[in-house]
């Protein structure tokens, strides 16, 4: 295998499995806030910018 054909291959792969890859990774990172069990770790984050310094109220 000449290695002109090795990186015709490589690319190829790159090409197809890697975008489906980078696909399925992106989705999955945009649904992971959404999942059920987030809801109260969300909502802390979103509030955390609104409790006190001095008693954590």
């Amino acid at each position: 295998m000449s290695p002109h054909s090795t990186y015709e291959t490589l690319r190829q792969l790159a090409d197809s499995w890697g975008l489906a890859a980078t696909f399925v990774l992106f989705l999955g990172l945009i649904a992971w806030p959404f999942r059920p069990g987030a809801r109260k770790e969300n909502d802390a984050a979103a509030n955390m910018i609104f409790k006190d310094e001095e008693n954590g109220e």
